[in-house]
């Protein structure tokens, strides 16, 4: 009989298992930082060249490792964390599978200078494709670089499902500014094409969160303590004014270990419960401290979920540990239990005389009587109450509400806003219940949604590039946005696409932008512009120019777009249905969402049949 079952090549099998562990150049990133943070390291920086494809380079002042050490690190499952398997629940270390150095090894070209603190000279090894091909003795102060050079080069289907520069680059940044922030104590650099992006200090741990978001950070942080049995909870969460639509600004950390968690993050949201709009993002650090005996961080090659042995009473402690820390900062409203809860009263003048309260009746008062409604008009009856029958006069009152802005409610469209000229003056729509518009047409009847008609107008306006030609609007006064250094980076680079929209934004420093002009439509959604914008940023959805452009030119609409719920002039009504039927798909918004519907004339006549 033949034999079907066979053993894989080492080489095959380290290739394969690489992409469990190394999924892109920042995978690469995080692994070598967290070792040279394990080899005990007060310095780490990292070099990259065109976002990790080329060159990724991490220096660091460990202990270094001697020549033996050197050659084993690249061999699958060799490591200095575990002996036992019981040794996985007394980790205090980052890596412990031995599995980083084999997989990079494995699908690149790898160099590695090290030497230890007794050692009269260090030794480089230089390792392609899991196979060791170079060993010489060189000279280096104590620590370890790792080179990694042409990452995917035996792969490339791999290397073709790369992301763009900018795309991964935000990755690179993202594991960095991870390590970073579980390491406050730690000096870390960061620099691509040679450019430094982050230059990161030891300090305090407040010192680190505003050293990486940035310095504007510092007035919107609110500490964070609580220590119990169970879990000690530390850091800081943003104020509510500082909350986002976009993500990007959540750090949790476990036993100094970056980690995704779906429920602690809802009990961190649930803790600003009435202080942030719904579908706002909070930032916030928070570093847990739980014994490693009663978590499992074993689950999950990339060691970024970790399992807890007590999750619910974690949950409960952290979310009281945040309202507290909100509420101590009067972020939240408390009570005073201390303050006098009785009667506020006046104190009385010797001598004065106090006047009895007095109640005004009035006594022709009659709640089944209306002033407007006489005798002559009769009443409809029910039971033995006889009220008073409504006038049919004034009718038309029903209608004028439609023409005349109510104030109160919210600022009226001007036609003007809509951009589109009436041809047909005698085109009748009525607006009803604030939202629909009805149109009689020859066929029938028409009944539009308004906000989502607005939003395919503006949506194939911005596509067609007619903003900045037609009503772009140049700002006063720049306005300055604070962002992340990344964010900054991602918007200097698609500048040209933005102006191309209406959107001028000009870079003040390496965490805040100046925007000088902005589509009219956008005047009053600024922030909110710029948010969507950068959310399909950390969506990792900026692949091709075209792509990107139906991408803004959605989230621009979305939030320019009417409400829909304030009375609209006649001439804005007109407007707004006519720029509907000039648009190339106007039956649907930019969401796929139907815009309009038809009742023929024959559906209505069939109805009354």
């Amino acid at each position: 009989m033949s034999q079907t079952i066979h053993i894989l090549p080492d080489h095959v099998a380290n290739q394969i298992a690489a992409g469990e562990v190394i999924q892109r150049p920042a995978s690469v990133v995080k692994e070598l930082m967290e070792n040279a943070v394990d080899a005990g390291a007060t310095s780490v920086q990292v070099h990259v060249l065109d976002a990790g494809r080329t060159s990724i380079q991490v220096v660091d002042n460990g202990a270094g490792m001697s020549a033996e050490d050197a050659r084993l690190c690249f061999v699958r499952h060799a490591t200095s964390k575990l002996s036992t398997a019981d040794d996985l629940f007394n980790l205090a270390t980052k890596g412990f599978r031995g599995e980083a150095l084999a997989s990079i090894a494995a699908i690149a070209h790898v160099e590695v200078t090290t030497c230890q603190l007794d050692a009269e000279v260090g030794v480089k090894l230089t390792c392609h494709g899991s196979e060791l091909t170079g060993e010489e003795p060189k000279a280096r102060a104590v620590g370890t670089t790792f080179h990694v050079k042409n990452l995917f080069y035996n792969v490339p289907a791999r290397r073709n499902f790369l992301k763009s520069d900018a795309v991964e680059l935000r990755h690179v940044v993202d594991e960095f500014q991870r390590v970073a922030f579980a390491h406050s104590g730690l000096s870390f650099t960061l620099t691509h094409q040679g450019n430094n992006l982050f230059s990161l200090k030891p300090g305090t741990l407040r010192q680190r969160v505003v050293g990486i978001l940035g310095p504007k950070h510092d007035e919107r942080l609110v500490p964070v303590q609580e220590d119990t049995d169970v879990v000690k909870v530390e850091g800081f969460v943003g104020k509510p004014d500082s909350a986002r639509r976009t993500r990007g600004q959540q750090f949790l950390f476990v036993n100094g270990r970056f980690v995704k968690h779906g429920l602690l993050h809802r009990a961190v949201v649930r803790s600003y419960d009435e202080l942030i709009a719904e579908g706002s993002h909070p930032l916030y650090a928070l570093y847990l401290k739980v014994d490693p005996a009663r978590l499992d961080v074993n689950i999950h090659p990339t060691k970024i979920e970790v399992k807890f042995d007590e999750e619910q009473p974690i949950l409960a402690i952290l979310k009281s540990a945040v309202k507290r820390g909100l509420g101590a900062h009067n972020v939240s409203p408390t009570l005073d239990f201390d303050a006098e809860t009785g009667l506020q009263i006046s104190d009385i003048k010797p001598g004065a005389t106090v006047p009895e309260p007095r109640v005004r009746v009035n006594p022709d008062y009659n709640p089944f009587r209306a002033p407007s409604f006489g005798q002559a008009h009769g009443g409809w009856s029910t039971g033995s109450l006889k009220l008073p029958r409504p006038s049919a006069e004034g009718w038309k009152e029903l209608y004028q509400i439609m023409d005349t802005p109510d104030s109160g409610v919210e600022e009226a469209v001007s036609p003007s806003e809509l951009d589109v000229h009436s041809q047909d003056s005698g085109l009748q729509v009525l607006q009803w219940q604030g939202t629909h518009l009805v149109v009689p047409t020859v066929e029938g009847l028409c009944v539009v949604h308004i906000r989502r008609a607005h939003m395919r107008v503006l949506y194939e306006r911005y596509l067609a590039k007619e903003v900045p030609l037609s009503v772009s609007q140049t700002l006063l006064v720049p306005e300055e946005i604070t962002l992340s250094q990344a964010e900054v980076m991602a918007l200097v680079q698609v500048d040209a696409d933005l102006k191309e929209m209406g959107l001028d934004l000009r870079q003040v420093d390496t965490q805040t932008v100046a925007v000088h002009a902005v589509p009219s439509d956008l005047a009053t959604h600024l922030r909110e512009a710029i948010d969507g914008i950068l959310e399909s940023y950390h969506d990792g959805q900026w692949e091709g120019e075209e792509d990107r452009r139906v991408l803004w030119a959605q989230q621009w609409a979305k939030r320019a777009a009417m409400s829909g719920q304030a009375p609209m002039p006649l001439e804005a009504r007109r407007n707004l249905v006519q720029a509907l039927w000039a648009c190339e798909t106007p039956s649907m918004d930019p969401m796929g969402r139907v815009t309009q519907a038809m009742w023929s004339g024959s559906d209505i006549q069939n109805f009354f049949s």
